[in-house]
């Protein structure tokens, strides 16, 4: 093992191609971590927001964008690893802070999960930052439960592809917007229930249409802004709004008299500070729940595109074209 490693880092704020392949030293795994052989990277909507220096990594974190990798463990915590059943050699998925896009990366033990049988490392690499941060708002936040019906902004991204499956899998009514009728048509095929043309169409009339005037029960927003206003008219009593990114603004106004008389909870959360026993536990919920659904196949990775991470800038101007379906990965080689 060499002490160097390939890297994509950020070389200057601003346009993707600011991503530059770079030589950094080998990470090691401390206490509680274990070291990963990185095969494949997620690309992320907060990694785009890193690059353009909006989002900085939390305090003790690689400075190097990157929040989810699958690959071969090569080393770690051997108590820790025990306790949690990982071997060196088991193939993981794994949440990270930062660090990911990298040939070589430390993560929390209690982050990794093992490769879903029959998924391949480009597969397993799209899983964790969308699959935990939908069970985390979606269900542990926002409480969705089977014959609830869901609203999901951006439906076709891939914390939309997420969120369609999971909810519908688990017994509720899908409802997504998307940007175009073949966004749409992709997310109908995913699963959803159905799909509003946000572009041509007002989501708040379509919603009230589908649920027949009562409204529906949660809505995960990456949108806020005005959206929230809006969002408020879609709820049915007693209904939820759970807030995980402000791409339309952090300013919104909506009618409180609403949320009062329909007894309504505007919520949110970001992930990527919380504390490793915070996700570990997320991790653990995922395993029991989910990590089945993608054994069985009834819940599916949905991968738009792979790219060589030297060719990571290129990634990051789709993600930011919105042309996708679904996730973005890099892939590496050792």
């Amino acid at each position: 093992m060499n002490n160097v490693m390939q890297a994509v880092a950020i070389t200057a704020f601003g346009p993707p191609e600011g991503l530059r392949l770079v030589e950094r030293p080998l990470p090691q795994p401390s206490v509680g971590e274990l070291l990963i052989r990185v095969s494949a990277s997620g690309v992320n909507r907060p990694d785009v927001l890193q690059r353009k220096g909006n989002y900085a990594p939390p305090a003790g974190v690689s400075d190097l964008p990157g929040l989810e990798v699958a690959g071969v463990v090569e080393a770690g915590d051997t108590a820790a690893m025990e306790q949690a059943g990982i071997r060196v050699g088991d193939r993981v998925c794994a949440l990270v802070a930062g660090g990911g896009y990298a040939q070589w990366c430390v993560a929390p033990v209690a982050q990794c999960l093992p490769v879903p049988e029959g998924l391949t490392d480009v597969e397993a690499a799209s899983l964790p930052e969308t699959f935990f941060t939908v069970w985390s708002n979606v269900f542990d936040r926002a409480h969705l439960q089977p014959g609830e019906v869901l609203l999901v902004q951006g439906g076709s991204s891939g914390i939309g592809v997420t969120a369609i499956q999971l909810a519908r899998a688990r017994g509720a009514t899908v409802v997504v917007t998307a940007g175009s009728d073949e966004k749409c048509a992709a997310c109908l095929a995913l699963g959803a229930h159905h799909a509003i043309n946000y572009k041509t169409q007002d989501f708040v009339a379509e919603a009230q249409r589908i649920t027949q005037g009562r409204g529906v029960d949660v809505v995960l927003d990456m949108v806020a802004g005005p959206y929230v206003a809006r969002e408020v008219q879609c709820l049915a009593e007693d209904g939820r709004i759970v807030i995980i990114a402000v791409q339309g603004g952090v300013q919104a106004e909506f009618n409180a008299a609403l949320v009062l008389r329909w007894r309504l909870t505007i919520t949110g959360s970001t992930l990527r500070p919380r504390p490793v026993a915070f996700k570990g536990a997320i991790a653990r919920s995922l395993r029991e729940h989910v990590w089945p659904l993608l054994a069985s196949g009834a819940v599916k990775p949905v991968i738009h595109s792979t790219f060589a991470a030297a060719d990571a800038a290129s990634a990051h101007a789709l993600m930011e074209s919105n042309q996708h379906v679904g996730k973005i990965v890099l892939t590496w080689t050792t």
